[in-house]
């Protein structure tokens, strides 16, 4: 499922969940519309860092893509002495 459908679907969900709020006067109808901006700026920023945060405990390692990117290199700094490029120090 993409982010954004997920960012939507959380924002649908907590504005239900304020109205239903509002409707049943838990909240102080004085605080709601004013705070409710303010929780979507804070929830979406949660969310982001959640995100940020999963991302990074999962991060792949690609051990194949390592080899493959070191061997690409060495064939363009053979490529480049060729043509004559100093490419530095092997």
């Amino acid at each position: 499922m993409k982010h954004i459908v997920k960012i939507l679907a959380i924002i649908v969900a907590i504005t239900a969940l304020w109205i239903g709020l509002l409707q049943a006067s838990v909240i102080p109808p004085t605080h709601t519309w004013w705070l409710l901006p303010i929780y979507f700026v804070k929830l979406l920023g949660c969310y982001g860092l959640l995100m940020v945060g999963i991302g990074l405990v999962q991060f792949p390692t690609c051990h194949l893509e390592a080899i493959l990117l070191q061997q690409d290199i060495i064939e363009a700094k053979g490529f480049l002495k060729q043509k004559g490029v100093d490419v530095g120090s092997d």
